[in-house]
């Protein structure tokens, strides 16, 4: 009796606590702030423009972007459907990105001066910009007010125009696609749409879900559908009708009207490959896991070949190298004229289970009356082929407990002959990474293999070193399997090769930067030794390149572990001569299987400094010193997991990191705040926790207590119920007591990532509230998971300068505190 009245006793106080805190702390809606000049100019800047470089490497198309939508622009009504996010109004993306202009670039002139683009609308969203094989038109859809519509830019007199007027379908994916006879098939939104199904107010009963004793896990997703009328709805937006357009401006429909996913015309043209999705529907699964019908069509839309019909797939595991069991990954071979071809899982997709072969390769060619012909197996999960040719093609493979992955030759026309293994190697290991097959595309629009005429690959890669990245550009010979170095970016510049412009790889597209210089298009001939400006893009920020400080540190942690970030110093900042200043670090861990990978510098010091208005820039504008992506590994070797000493490991990697700012003169020990993004939110949530290192924490969009997420999270594949302790000491919310430095979280309203709902930072917030921490929660409306309103941009930085001015900068002296025991 006694111990039922204490325990209602302690409710009631709580209650008042509660109450008397909410009273103090709830804030009205405020209007939309701006910071300091200085900072608000951040998100002025224009930003770099995009290019694009047609197949025979004699046009470029330089787009322009946009600076950032206003917040009316991306507050326009939305529908959240199996996972994707859409516009009612348009049938596409709700929250869509854009280029807002065209110009022209004649590669045969390099350095001249971009020509305009005629007939576009002025302002311009274009999106789906894609080159025809011949290289003499540039299909994209322009948005309208009510719909996507499809343009063409005839490159020969640098003219757009509409092509058709007809509304198009963007639900998912490009709703254009090039044949190679230089003919499109679109996705029209259909003529008899119907009614939009119109929602019932009054319910005609409870929603009920069951289980039937299987397994069915699904790690955490938004946007799942959630009652008949979302499906509904998925159906009426889905829809669509596919049409082959001519550039005469036809329109010829093929088909019936339905749930298309994808439609991909194979490379002679003859062909379709047409994905469909149908009932039965899931609540728990996005529409990638819904059932799918895939046919080969003829070209004018009758059905030739059913290939599958894949069920509902609600019980892949969630092991990362699982997959559904049932064929994937239908896509043409890019070498031939119509040949379709498919994985299929022979561990029925489970990596559980024991087995010599995990997957095959099947291939079916035109006429598609016969049976499929296995060409390839894997001993790993399958992740890709390269075509090149009948006798030639490179397969790959992975696997994830030992970061494993494996490329190998093989003859796709001849599978019995021998396959030879090129690499088979750790991926976490970037120092040993030989480089990426280049490749080119055919006269048939075709992705395969670049092979110069000697018998050798192209192989670009990012030349990770000690000293950081160089990317390279090297020949393979097949025959030998042995390697020539041809070029490597030389400090102070980084540079690498984009595109290939010779057959043998010795003249070539690159794009080139450096600390203080805005990154351009060169051509680089290693013949004659010569480089040659293509783009002149003006700096975005003149008055401050040269002046903020940039160079790659590098440090040890307790344990041996070799550790880097890239530091910034601010203008006037003169190390060895100035007072040490506040610091700003923005940091986001990563998981490794071996010390000797987590060593590895990840970045390069020669990267341009663009003061962007996304990451931690704004504060080097207060005066502060910036600590950006220091090296927080979290190892895990052998059958250990890393996760399982994540708290230490991560209190080891900051304790590293702040004893060297301070000891190189950067940083006051006393002046440092810790910040991130995403999985860098719940690390710095984590940091105050479970250290003294840090006087103030900035967490945007995180998640906060693991028990969310019960079926894995980051690179965490184990559920909650596998490694209970893991989840529950990795959660700052089960350690929100601990948290006694000012925390600021921010979130946006309509977070779309998977695992960082709002209610993260809510729960947060009230269990420090509760407990009487410093604590702010800033919810930005419409925002998903990155910011894009200029007006939310705008109020984050000023919260975060306001934060770092009040709690960092202008913080009262603190005597050297004790790092917190953990528990």
């Amino acid at each position: 009796m006694k111990s039922n009245f204490r325990t209602a006793i302690l409710f009631v106080c709580a209650l008042i606590v509660l109450f008397v805190g909410t009273a103090r702390t709830v804030l009205a809606d405020e209007t939309y702030q701006t910071p300091a000049k200085t900072i608000a100019d951040l998100v002025e800047k224009p930003p770099t423009p995009a290019a694009t470089l047609s197949f025979d490497k004699k046009h470029m198309l330089l787009c322009d972007l946009p600076t950032l939508p206003t917040i009316a622009d991306i507050s326009q009504p939305e529908l959240r459907l199996a996972g994707f996010r859409i516009n009612p109004k348009t049938t596409g993306e709700s929250k869509p990105t854009y280029y807002a202009g065209l110009s022209y670039l004649d590669m045969s002139n390099p350095g001249a001066k971009p020509e305009p683009i005629r007939g576009l609308p002025k302002p311009a969203k274009i999106k789906h910009l894609s080159w025809s094989a011949d290289c003499k038109t540039v299909a994209f859809t322009i948005l309208e007010d009510d719909a996507y519509r499809l343009w063409k830019l005839d490159i020969p007199s640098r003219q757009a125009s509409k092509l058709i007027d007809a509304p198009l379908n963007a639900f998912v994916g490009s709703p254009i696609d090039w044949a190679s006879d230089g003919t499109l098939y679109v996705r029209l939104l259909p003529d008899e749409r119907g009614s939009l199904p119109e929602k019932i107010s009054v319910p005609r009963g409870p929603i009920v879900q069951e289980n039937d004793g299987k397994k069915r896990p699904a790690r955490t997703q938004p946007d799942t559908l959630k009652n008949a009328h979302d499906e509904a709805l998925l159906d009426y937006y889905l829809k669509s009708q596919i049409a082959h357009v001519f550039l005469d401006g036809r329109v010829e429909k093929i088909g019936r009207a339905d749930n298309y996913s994808g439609i991909n015309p194979s490379p002679d043209a003859k062909h379709l490959l047409a994905i469909t999705v149908h009932k039965p529907y899931s609540y728990k699964v996005t529409m990638e896991r819904f059932p799918h019908r895939i046919e080969v069509w003829d070209s004018k839309g009758n059905v030739e070949k059913l290939l599958a019909d894949n069920p509902l797939m609600e019980e892949v595991p969630i092991d990362f190298n699982a997959v559904p069991n049932c064929p994937r990954s239908f896509d043409w071979r890019s070498d031939t004229d119509a040949t379709v071809t498919w994985v299929e899982a022979r561990d029925g997709g489970d990596p559980k289970v024991k087995a010599e072969i995990r997957d095959e390769v099947l291939a079916l060619a035109a006429p598609f009356n016969t049976k499929p012909t296995a060409i390839a197996h894997t001993a790993l999960r399958y992740s890709g082929i390269t075509w090149g040719d009948g006798q030639l093609a490179l397969l790959r493979e992975w696997w994830w407990n030992d970061r494993r992955t494996k490329t190998s030759m093989f003859s796709p026309d001849d599978p019995k002959k021998p396959v030879r293994v090129v690499w088979d190697r750790s991926y976490e290991d970037r120092y040993n990474d030989p480089g990426r097959p280049d490749t080119r595309v055919n006269s048939r629009r075709q992705s395969v293999l670049h092979v110069t005429a000697r018998g050798e690959f192209i192989l670009t890669g990012d030349g990770a070193s000690p000293e950081g990245d160089r990317p390279f550009l090297d020949l393979f010979d097949i025959k030998t399997f042995k390697t020539k170095r041809l070029w490597r970016s030389e400090a102070p510049y980084y540079e690498y090769a984009a595109t290939m412009l010779n057959d043998d790889g010795t003249r070539f597209l690159s794009r080139r930067e450096s600390v203080s210089e805005q990154p351009q298009y060169f051509i680089r001939d290693l013949n004659k030794k010569s480089l040659t400006q293509v783009t002149r893009f003006p700096n975005p920020n003149p008055d401050i390149s040269g002046r903020i400080e940039k160079k790659l540190v590098r440090y040890k942690r307790a344990d041996g572990v070799d550790l880097s970030g890239i530091l910034y110093t601010p203008p006037g900042f003169e190390a060895g001569k100035s007072k040490p200043i506040p610091m700003l670090m923005w940091v986001y861990p990563s998981e490794f299987k071996t010390k000797s990978a987590a060593s590895q510098v990840q970045e390069s010091p020669y990267r341009f400094v663009r003061l962007s208005h996304f990451g931690p820039a704004f504060a080097l504008l207060m005066g502060f010193s910036v600590l950006d992506d220091p090296a927080m590994p979290i190892v895990g070797e052998g059958k250990i997991e890393p996760n399982d000493t994540y708290v230490e490991q991560l209190v080891s990697d900051a304790t590293a990191a702040v004893d060297e700012m301070v000891k190189l003169g950067v940083a006051d020990r006393d002046r440092i705040a810790i910040a991130g993004h995403s999985y860098g939110a719940f690390t710095a949530a984590n940091l105050l926790a479970h250290t003294n290192l840090f006087r103030a924490g900035i967490a945007r969009s995180g998640a906060f207590n693991r028990t969310l997420t019960p079926f894995g999270f980051q690179s965490e594949e184990r559920a909650f119920w596998d490694a209970k302790d893991t989840y529950v000491k990795m959660s700052p919310f089960t350690h929100a007591d601990k948290i006694d430095e000012p925390l600021l979280l921010i979130h946006g309203e309509n977070d779309d990532n998977s695992g960082t709902y709002p209610v993260q930072s809510e729960r947060l917030f009230e269990a420090m509230k509760g407990l009487g921490g410093r604590v702010r929660w800033v919810v930005l409306p419409n925002e998903t998971h990155g910011y894009r309103a200029r007006e939310s941009v705008l109020h984050t930085l000023k919260e975060m300068a306001d934060w770092l001015n009040k709690y960092v900068e202008n913080a009262p002296a603190r005597a050297q505190a004790q790092q917190k025991n953990e528990g």
